[in-house]
Order: C-alpha cells, then sequence, then structure tokens
C-alpha cells in the first residue's frame, strides 16, 4: 500500500474530524494513522475492543474505523454494542476475509461500510471521506451557546450578532471547545487534536490562543466563557 494525497484536500480543509481507529496490529494502525494524519485528520487509536469502546463511549468521533479480528471482543461484537449504546458515528470495517456472508454479518451488526486487506489506501481515503461527508449532511452546521455562534460549513463565528474574525488555529481551538461544551479539556487533548502535535512543542502557544480567543469572544470580560481549572486545562461554559 501507497499513501496518496490526492483529491481529498477540499473535505480536509472544511474541518479537523476526528477519527477513532481500533486495530490491534500495531504496524498496521501506525501505517494507517500516518495515512490519516497526513490528510490533516486527527486520530486516536485503540488496539483492543475493549479500549475502543471506553473511548467512544467518552469522545465524540466523526468516524470509527473497526477492524474485525481483535483480541477478546471481536469487531462483529463492538459494533453491535456501539450502536446498543447509541454512538451514531458512521463505522467503516477493515477485515482479511472476503466472503459474503462475512460482509454481510458485518453491515448487519451495524457497520455503514466494509473494506477487505490489504486495500488501496487511495480508496481506503476515498471511502473515509464518502462517509464522513454523509455523516456532515445529517447534521447541523451550527454549534451554539448562547449567542455564540459557529457555522461549521461557512467557517464563520458570530457573537450577539456580530461576526468575530478569527485565525483558522483560533478557530479550531474554539470549534473543538465548542464541540466538547461544559466539559474539561487538557492542554494534552487540545495539542493532539488541534495542533496535532506532542504537548510539550506547544505548551505556552496554546495559553497564548486561549488569551487571544478569549479577547475575541468576551471583549468585555461581562462573561466569561472559557474557563480556567488550574492545573488541568479548559472549560467553555454554557451557563
Amino acid at each position: 500500500m501507497v499513501i496518496k494525497n490526492r483529491g481529498f484536500d477540499s473535505l480536509n480543509r472544511n474541518k479537523a474530524m476526528r477519527i477513532l481507529l481500533v486495530e490491534d496490529e500495531k504496524k498496521i494502525a501506525r501505517f494507517i494513522e500516518r495515512g490519516l494524519r497526513a490528510n490533516r485528520y486527527v486520530v486516536d487509536i485503540a488496539y483492543t475492543g475493549e479500549n475502543g469502546m471506553e473511548l467512544a463511549e467518552i469522545n465524540p468521533y466523526d468516524l470509527i474505523i473497526l477492524d474485525i479480528m481483535l483480541p477478546g471482543k471481536d469487531g462483529i461484537t463492538i459494533c453491535q454494542e456501539l450502536r446498543e449504546y447509541k454512538v451514531d458515528a458512521p463505522i467503516l470495517m477493515l477485515t482479511a476475509k472476503s466472503a459474503v456472508a462475512e460482509k454481510v454479518l458485518a453491515l448487519q451488526s451495524g457497520a455503514d461500510d466494509y473494506l477487505v486487506k490489504p486495500f488501496s489506501f487511495e480508496e481506503f481515503l476515498a471511502r473515509v471521506a464518502a462517509l464522513l461527508r454523509r455523516q456532515r449532511r445529517e447534521k447541523t452546521s451550527f454549534l451554539q451557546i448562547g449567542d455564540l455562534v459557529l457555522d461549521q460549513v461557512s467557517h464563520k463565528v458570530f457573537k450577539a450578532d456580530k461576526e468575530i474574525v478569527l485565525t483558522p488555529k483560533e478557530y479550531s481551538l474554539l470549534e473543538y471547545m465548542m464541540l466538547n461544551v461544559d466539559q474539561v479539556v487538557t492542554r494534552v487533548m487540545i495539542s493532539e487534536h488541534v495542533w496535532n502535535e506532542d504537548f510539550d512543542s506547544i505548551s505556552n502557544l496554546i495559553d497564548v490562543f486561549i488569551k487571544h480567543l478569549r479577547n475575541k469572544i468576551d471583549p468585555t470580560r461581562d462573561k466569561q466563557l472559557i474557563q480556567t481549572i488550574r492545573g488541568v486545562g479548559y472549560v467553555l461554559k454554557s451557563k
């Protein structure tokens, strides 16, 4: 398989899509992770089905990539349980089996698509992009907290009906916090999901961007939406 980067950039520039990859073969998992990150996706990896379930239950993912052959619980069981827990993110199943019965079982368990190993990485990216497009059409494009509104399609932000001009990184930071409203996000989480970099290399930069964002969305300081949780991180409060 060869990592290619053709024709998918327009989707990736729209939003830092967050993907959960559940794959027990670490070499394959790291290969897929590198390819997805090269196309500007944010990726979390779980090497067991149980760990994948835990991550899917606590984090909002735009897509879950799930291997069928996993130690402990297999991918079919995990997929069924995710749907029972009302996890509605699209699921792309990966397997080495090409039998029709296996494909039917995967789809019946709640998967949205199915890909047989070994696969072309270009086809893999096309399937990922198609599932994300479908998911995006089904979701509202607006995030709103009080009089603060973020449009995920136009990438515009408004406060009390007045547009706020943000840099691309400020926008990504605000979008991530609005997607996790009332939840504490640590600096490590921000570094991984907004910058896609190690925390140590940008720790001071995160604080600078938080300050800039506060100055833009709370210029009068009447109500501080972004609050600091000392020693932990930040939280965007809805009330």
